[in-house]
């Protein structure tokens, strides 16, 4: 027999091992997770509905979709398309965080009826992010705010008495993440509060002050309008008395202690809620400590020389871009921002010592 007989032969392979076998009689084992194979194609959800993140409460995230809610969430006083759904975080985004301010790509049901839960599959980029650390030595930082424009100081000029070193370190967070501070004093019907704003005097400081009976509607919405407006302050300033009054919520509203004269804690997540006369406030949770350990050292220092000096199109024939970073030691030894100046400068130092930082006066 030749090699081509048992090659063309019918029956060559009869006498083999599973020769009664054929590619018929293959099974095919079922996907248990699904009838469609397994792909590492994603989708890119190019064309996925959008929307802004309100708040965020045990896993579930109120998010702000419809009309103008993806791009101009700071402006306006909204539209009828507009409407908050619930959503949760996709499996993909994996350890990814998704805090109030976000911009965020939505699947799912996005009606908003009752029932429905979409999910979040992507986070934008952001263009600021509040953060804050447990204590200046924990590096681990705590997202706080995304997106917002700037940031709203609240204190007391009374009960409680005011923090200095606390608004230092909002001060420092509100600068290393890109936002405008404005510092506002309630309850100055109970102290005078020049004092503690002399504390401030080398910065250039937007500074609004309210009484218990008499709140500045008018100063507050010109500054508010048509932005996202990030509050913090120590707890029982007065703090969420302002915010419902400017947005018309009813955030719980806290007492101060007799005994400790420590404000209770009334809010325990950030929310965003909208100004009767447009922008957004986002109200967050009062602290009574703000960590900076995920701050770069270096930042802190240079956050604060950059508004203390007036800004001029050059010094000493060096452009302004190039002065020296630390160029507020050189102005406060020269007593020209007086005992104030030295004040604030040795609140700065004593922040840094705390951070491990070197002290940039004395290189």
């Amino acid at each position: 027999m030749s090699w081509w007989d048992d090659v063309d032969g019918d029956d060559s392979d009869a006498d083999e091992p599973y020769g009664q076998y054929d590619e018929s009689s293959v099974r095919v084992r079922p996907n248990p997770k699904g009838n469609r194979p397994r792909t590492k194609t994603r989708p890119t959800y190019d064309d996925a509905p959008v929307g802004w993140v309100t708040n965020v409460d045990r896993g579930r995230f109120g998010v702000l979709v419809g009309s103008g809610s993806d791009s101009d969430s700071g402006s306006g006083s909204g539209s009828g398309d507009e409407h908050v759904i619930t959503a949760t975080k996709a499996r993909e985004l994996g350890k990814k965080s998704v805090v109030t301010g976000d911009h965020v790509s939505l699947a799912g049901d996005v009606s908003g009826d009752d029932g429905t839960l979409a999910r979040i599959v992507k986070v934008a980029e952001r263009t600021t992010l509040l953060r804050r650390s447990a204590d200046d030595s924990d590096e681990v930082e705590r997202v706080i705010v995304a997106n917002a424009d700037q940031m709203l100081i609240v204190v007391a000029a009374a009960d409680p008495e005011p923090r200095t070193r606390l608004i230092d370190r909002y001060l420092v967070a509100a600068f290393d993440a890109g936002l405008d501070p404005i510092l506002c004093i309630t309850k100055t019907d109970l102290a005078d509060p020049a004092p503690f704003l002399a504390h401030f005097a080398c910065l250039d400081l937007r500074i609004v002050t309210s009484r218990s009976d008499d709140v500045p509607f008018e100063a507050l919405h010109e500054l508010l309008d048509d932005k996202v407006t990030v509050t913090v302050g120590h707890s029982g300033v007065g703090k969420s008395t302002l915010v419902n009054a400017l947005t018309g919520s009813t955030r719980a509203i806290g007492v101060v202690n007799s005994v400790t004269g420590r404000g209770r804690h009334t809010s325990s997540s950030s929310i965003a809620l909208r100004v009767r006369d447009g922008g957004w406030i986002i109200d967050t949770p009062g602290v009574r400590s703000f960590g900076l350990g995920h701050v770069d050292p270096a930042n802190v220092f240079r956050a604060f020389a950059s508004h203390a000096i007036p800004v001029q199109p050059a010094r000493d024939g060096i452009p302004l871009a190039q002065a020296h970073d630390w160029e507020i030691v050189d102005r406060v030894q020269d007593g020209e921002l007086g005992a104030t100046g030295v004040e604030r400068l040795d609140s700065f130092r004593a922040l840094l010592t705390g951070m491990g930082a070197s002290d940039p006066g004395s290189e």
